[in-house]
């Protein structure tokens, strides 16, 4: 029997649609470091694209970064799928994996941010998501490892140190 996204046993279970058109199947990252965030484009972090592709960059070998726009915080990501993709490539070259935009709280939350959130789901901590930019750090076995919070720069060592 299929597990359905609500029922998910581990972060390998989601496919989402990308921005590109493409599924991003997360069983594909099986042996890597994921790195989940929630992203907007007229944020005061949106800055933090430049060092999330500079991180992607730099560890292709054992992470993936993949990055969720969300209109949940001070209406920041207002564009189309379409205007968030021009957006993230013309000005941060953005080249890792983007999905389509989704909702990372309340009643409409996207699946993989209800298994993200909950300690009932993923295993490990509940987590709340308090702004843009919220970083999940899920270890090569897709077991969640930390959460950071927005003002957590993507590059800084609190992050760096947990990429063996």
């Amino acid at each position: 029997m299929a597990l359905t996204l609500f029922a998910a046993a581990s972060v390998y279970d989601f496919k989402v649609p990308s921005l590109s058109g493409d599924t991003i199947d997360f069983s594909k990252y099986k042996g890597k470091y994921l790195l989940i965030v929630n992203t907007a484009s007229q944020c005061g972090y949106t800055k933090q694209y430049a060092d999330l592709e500079k991180l992607y960059e730099g560890n292709k070998d054992k992470l993936v970064i993949v990055g969720f726009p969300a209109n949940n915080f001070g209406g920041q990501e207002p564009g189309s799928n379409a205007e968030i993709k021009e957006f993230c490539q013309k000005n941060y070259g953005v080249t890792f994996p983007m999905a389509e935009k989704v909702s990372v709280k309340g009643s409409d939350i996207h699946p993989l941010f209800q298994y993200l959130t909950s300690k009932e789901k993923n295993g490990v901590q509940d987590a709340e998501i308090k702004w843009n930019f919220t970083k999940f750090l899920l270890d090569k076995n897709g077991k969640l490892i930390a959460v950071f919070p927005s003002a957590v720069n993507p590059t800084s060592e609190e992050i760096t140190k947990l990429l063996k």
